[in-house]
């Protein structure tokens, strides 16, 4: 690679599309992307899903084919971890591998993304303990489902609510073990949270709230077999997941010097502290994009590391543009279709369209007035009319939203607590 590229370090869906785009912008200096795993860059979220219950192999999930960096002359390494990076005052520099390869740059954008949270509790070294984050993660659970007759999922997230729904679809008794009060409580506000708690109780999961795992027991022959919960009862397991979430990738970031807090600190332009490192992902911690509190945000979306990868590239390329976009994510569990466009947190008002035991159904979240969210289930419709209606600035009055006969996209109007705002400044 030529000292007038761009490096990308981290192979995933945020420096792939990083990658894609500075070639879309005309970019024509070299771009070297570097992963650690020794597979080519792969979708993540089918892992939980396709790969677990449905027998997809890893070619299937591709983002793009292997010809394809080649194309567009785009240096793809696999199997190799950054493990060092020195720059000069320009931010020009090399970055440094595992295994000695030196790789000089011009640019440096870090897409590094986040590594899986672990349990540090008794047992939690056991065969039979996994996490999911990647795809020999995937791998080595799917080997072991056709044995398995029990599981026990820690943590009550998208993770582990896609994975103990696939461990379902082989008839293997899932219990669910969270430390807080509800579902997917980072993600949805509480009526959906009990919808999908009531959902998967009724598809035979034990959901067992307020509750942890205190040691993971084991056999003779170092096997998990089960697992003590902090209210003195055990759970028998063959299988224990774990997933309470991700732990951003910033030991680069930290070694250069770059702010961290939750994340690489970013400015809208997915811009570094340094002023000329860029990044995006699950590893950045960026300006909330709906221009509310908190200040900063770190997203762990396929959405969002997409927008930011654009963001990013358009940084590289003296194009900068804001990341502005709209939040939006979703979670497919069972037959479930889960999508959330905007942040549904401390909202004032919320308005049900449909009946959520029917699980077709949407929340509606207000503001002082202002539409901020939609979460659905099975109601695409809903979330593609509140999601173009956030992204253009515009809202939906509570009142008539509440008939779930009515299509949202005959309700979307401008927003006048915006226009008032507006007309204030």
């Amino acid at each position: 690679m030529a000292a007038d590229g761009t490096l990308i370090v981290g192979a995933s869906q945020a420096g792939v599309q990083l990658a894609i785009s500075l070639r879309q912008l005309g970019y024509s200096a070299p771009i070297t992307l570097v992963g650690a795993e020794p597979h080519p860059p792969y979708q993540r979220p089918p892992l939980s899903k396709a790969v677990l219950h449905g027998g997809a192999e890893a070619d299937a999930l591709l983002l793009r084919s292997p010809a394809f960096y080649a194309e567009q002359d785009i240096t793809l390494v696999g199997g190799e971890r950054i493990v060092g990076i020195e720059r000069g005052p320009d931010g020009s520099g090399h970055a440094t591998t595992a295994g000695g390869r030196r790789l000089p740059f011009a640019r440096l954008a870090l897409a590094t993304g986040a590594r899986p949270r672990r349990l540090d509790i008794p047992g939690a070294e056991l065969d039979g303990v996994h996490v999911l984050r990647g795809m020999d993660h995937a791998l080595a659970l799917r080997d072991e489902l056709d044995r398995a007759r029990s599981a026990v999922v820690v943590g009550g997230g998208f993770i582990g609510l896609e994975v103990a729904a696939s461990l379902r679809r082989h008839d293997v008794a899932v219990t669910v073990v969270c430390d807080v009060d509800r579902l997917m409580d980072r993600a949805v506000g509480p009526i959906m949270s009990e919808a999908f708690r009531v959902a998967h109780v009724a598809r035979g999961v034990d959901v067992r709230l307020r509750t942890r795992p205190t040691r993971i027991i084991g056999d003779g022959a170092q096997k998990a077999t089960g697992v003590l919960l902090s209210d003195g009862s055990t759970v028998p397991a063959d299988l224990v997941v774990i997933g309470i979430g991700a732990i951003p990738r910033t030991e680069l970031a930290e070694q250069l010097g770059l702010d961290v807090a939750g994340g690489i600190v970013v400015d809208e332009h997915c811009v570094a502290s340094d002023g000329t490192t860029v990044a995006a992902g699950d590893c950045v911690s960026c300006p909330n994009p709906t221009g509310g509190e908190p200040a900063f945000l770190r997203f762990e979306s396929v959405s969002t590391a997409i927008e930011q990868a654009r963001v990013a590239a358009a940084s590289i390329a003296g194009a900068p543009t804001p990341y502005r976009v709209t939040p939006w994510f979703w979670s497919d569990q069972y037959d479930l279709k889960l999508q959330v466009a905007g942040i549904p947190f401390d909202p004032d008002q919320t308005v049900v369209r449909g009946d959520p035991g029917s699980e077709r159904f949407s929340v509606l979240s207000y503001r002082a007035g202002r539409l901020i969210a939609i979460e659905c289930v099975n109601r695409p419709a809903d979330f593609l009319a509140v999601r173009t209606a956030l992204g253009s600035g515009r809202t939906i009055p509570a009142e008539p939203a509440a008939d779930a006969d009515t299509p949202l996209k005959h309700l979307v109007r401008d927003d006048p607590v915006a226009a008032g705002q507006a007309g204030a400044s």
